[in-house]
């Protein structure tokens, strides 16, 4: 779904991430670790075409990213959910409409009863009207997860999803990922929280990528 072939990337004259080859199969799991700085947020906007390629090729759904139009970057993005660390909400509007709002930009009807079905799943239907200066970090957090999987994305990729909540939050996070891999939904978790990916272990398949010095590596077999 998602390949590397011998891609870097450069930012402000110094190279961040150097000869990286990889593919991401349809409905794998990967997390991807690295200290802070090591390019965990770069990798992942490679992957949605937030970015492009220093050098090498970066092929989404089967087309070369360098080669996309306007057009074309938005029709791959509405295949792509992202959930990212900081998320931002429009503090004016409820948070159904938060989540509904790629639907909303797209020009597609919000069906209210998917929406509800939706807000139960990640367990915030009791703050469908609740304004998001009042919701926890957890529940940022949930709400941000279903707007990314509301246009029904074939890739998942979160940005350090559990950085900001407590660890009970973070499985509860967890789970919602792995239910959305058993459904086979293709995820990326870049974090830096290595309890995180071995609780994983007990729940599903698995595997590492690891960035050091500028390269990803698979770091092992599965968890």
């Amino acid at each position: 779904m998602i390949s590397f072939e011998n891609v870097a990337y450069s930012y402000g004259g110094g190279e961040l991430l150097s000869d990286i080859s990889l593919r991401l199969a349809p409905g794998s799991f990967h997390f991807l670790t690295g200290p802070s700085g090591s390019g965990k947020s770069t990798f992942l906007k490679l992957c949605y075409a937030e970015l492009l390629p220093t050098v090498g090729h970066v092929t989404v759904f089967d087309r070369e990213v360098r080669s996309l139009n306007r057009d074309d970057v938005s029709d791959i993005r509405r295949r792509i959910g992202v959930v990212h660390q900081d998320c931002q909400f429009l503090d004016h509007l409820p948070l159904a409409s938060n989540v509904g709002l790629p639907l909303t930009v797209s020009g597609r009807e919000i069906d209210n009863q998917d929406l509800g079905d939706l807000l139960a799943w990640v367990g915030l239907k009791h703050l469908a009207d609740a304004l998001p200066p009042s919701l926890s970090g957890g529940e940022r957090q949930r709400a941000a997860l279903a707007r990314a999987i509301i246009m029904g994305p074939d890739i998942i990729l979160a940005d350090e999803p559990t950085g900001n909540v407590d660890w009970e939050m973070s499985l509860r996070l967890l789970l919602l990922l792995v239910e959305l891999n058993r459904m086979g939904k293709t995820i990326v978790v870049a974090t830096h929280d290595l309890n995180l990916i071995r609780q994983a272990k007990s729940h599903l398949a698995a595997r590492v990528l690891r960035i050091r010095n500028r390269r990803i590596q698979l770091a092992g077999a599965d968890l």
